[in-house]
């Protein structure tokens, strides 16, 4: 066998260098090792005594409950003063949790396992928060120009499954990643969590609806309404983006505060103009229930997808319209207080 030329042969400074990296490797790894055990005892401590501070203040708010019901208006302003205190120290918790690891709800449990999802830094909890803002933008892009397609171009049965396939896909993703961002601190809640349940299950159940002269009679409804979805989701994703990002630079919003696909109350300033636009894609909701309950009642109709999917329609348009309203009259009953104590 042939010997290694000369320029390729380690002398003993390399061997040396080489084996002094290796050593400074290994120490700075046990380093890493141990203050990741020290990490790691520190969120456990961390998390008993803030479920322990929560279960005094549910005892003491419990407490302050019963006292309210036989005191003076004079104490009965202190237990005010007091729940108000209870209820910042809940928020303060809250805040503190999402830097702690926590067992997953249900749904992330039956979809990821015991798996931990918490982001221990800001830089990591906002780098997801925007990936997920991103995904939410190029998929509304996407399913815009499907749906697009499948109504003018392709009238094929096949092209319909894989646009309705890819709606599942798009909102069971959603509500993985929200539930993930929740676990971080993301105060996405109410209805709008609720409201990619129900769209998911619908569009399961479009998924499943057997070609036939009911699907054809709804068919072109429902792609028109699904333009006019993305259309109005790529609107609110383009300026509430613009109203969060001002928002959080005035210190308002936390950074972990996400668009929706409703109205909420930090959107009244410079949004209010998307309103109109909500509420006519809400009453198309109730119109494709409507339609879709006539269909039931025809004679050829057999398929449980029509009665179920006009239950759904209907489910969304109650819930949609219902918290619009419930914001707006917030809104406005807040704007006329302001305006009373101006006065």
């Amino acid at each position: 066998v042939a010997a290694p030329p000369p320029c390729c042969a380690p002398d003993s400074w390399d061997v040396g260098l080489l084996g002094h990296h290796i050593l400074k490797s290994g120490e700075t790894h046990k380093v890493y090792r141990q203050k990741l055990e020290e990490l790691t005892n520190l969120q456990t401590t961390c998390s008993s005594s803030i479920s322990k501070q929560r279960k005094c203040l549910k005892d003491l708010r419990h407490s302050l409950t019963k006292c309210s019901q036989k005191c003076d208006e004079k104490e009965l302003k202190l237990i005010t003063d007091i729940k108000s205190q209870i209820k910042e120290k809940g928020n303060v918790f809250f805040d503190m949790e999402a830097y702690l690891p926590k067992k997953n709800g249900l749904y992330l449990n039956l979809v990821l396992g015991n798996v931990n999802v918490t982001l221990l830094s800001d830089h990591a909890k906002f780098a997801y928060k925007d990936e997920y803002e991103k995904f939410k933008l190029y998929m509304t892009i996407i399913l815009m120009f499907g749906a697009i397609t499948c109504l003018f171009f392709l009238n094929y049965r096949v092209t319909d499954e894989i646009f309705n396939f890819l709606l599942v896909w798009y909102y069971c993703t959603l509500t993985i990643r929200e539930s993930i961002l929740m676990s971080n601190g993301s105060r996405i809640k109410g209805w709008w969590v609720s409201h990619h349940y129900v769209s998911t299950f619908l569009s399961g159940v479009m998924l499943t609806w057997p070609e036939g002269p009911m699907y054809q009679m709804f068919r072109s409804q429902f792609l028109a309404f699904s333009i006019y979805q993305s259309f109005v989701q790529f609107l609110q994703y383009y300026y509430q983006s613009g109203c969060l990002y001002r928002l959080r630079t005035l210190g308002e919003r936390n950074q972990l505060d996400l668009t929706v696909e409703g109205f909420q109350s930090w959107m009244w300033r410079g949004l209010t103009f998307l309103l109109p636009f909500l509420f006519f894609g809400h009453f198309w909701q109730l119109y494709n229930s409507v339609t879709l309950f006539r269909l039931g009642r025809h004679e050829d109709c057999k398929e449980w997808q029509v009665f179920m999917l006009a239950l759904t329609f209907l489910i969304l348009f109650l819930g949609n319209v219902l918290t619009t309203l419930k914001v707006v009259h917030q809104k406005v009953q807040k704007n006329q207080d302001t305006v009373q104590k101006n006065d």
